[in-house]
């Protein structure tokens, strides 16, 4: 864990997976299906949560969760634009709690997100949200840059490898996990209860 006192923290920015991930084929192999709750944490302009919609259809529900208002923003217009009606986004400190109740959420994802909430020492309490909302047979799925270095994504000392992230998240109620490619940069690690 990298100590806060000799760092600065690291800054949630909104910035998009879009043109880096292709979020269809992340979906589909992390196990969203129709009629699904999904939950994005971290979900910037909303990639993700927009691809996410029409997997789930009308009777599935996506809950996109961001800090960075301004992205919030931006994929609200889109909805609005759009008339997704299966898409709730909301501007919230996710680190202060999630909103919804318990046991709810079929799959959650968080997309090149877990880094920076390991980084400024924000991971317990959002783990112990995750494990509260998720249902006794979902899945939580961390897509995040591969540590290697590379002039797109976070400074290399704030990567995170999929040893790194299991050893993260697998005390929070998760049985199992499996590791899949998720393009040139990054990698998808999916925990099952």
């Amino acid at each position: 864990m990298i100590n806060n006192k000799d760092k600065q923290l690291h800054k949630h920015s909104g910035h998009s997976s879009k043109g880096l991930l292709d979020a269809d084929k992340i979906l589909k192999e992390i196990g969203l299906s129709k009629g699904n709750i999904f939950l994005d944490i971290g979900c910037g302009k909303g990639y993700f949560s927009l691809a996410a919609s029409k997997i789930v259809g009308a009777k599935g529900r996506v809950y996109a969760l961001d800090i960075h208002k301004p992205s919030i923003t931006v994929l609200k217009t889109e909805v609005n634009q759009k008339q997704i009606n299966n898409i709730e986004a909301y501007a919230v400190d996710v680190t202060q709690g999630i909103f919804l109740k318990d046991k709810n959420v079929d799959v959650c994802l968080m997309a090149n997100v877990l880094h920076g909430f390991t980084a400024n020492g924000e991971v317990d309490m959002l783990l112990k949200e995750i494990d509260r909302v998720l249902k006794k047979k979902g899945s939580f799925a961390v897509v995040d840059f591969k540590k290697i270095a590379s002039s797109i994504g976070p400074r290399l000392s704030i990567r995170l490898s999929e040893p790194e992230v299991k050893k993260i998240v697998m005390p929070y109620g998760f049985k199992s996990s499996q590791s899949i490619a998720a393009g040139i940069y990054h990698y998808t690690v999916i925990f099952y209860r």
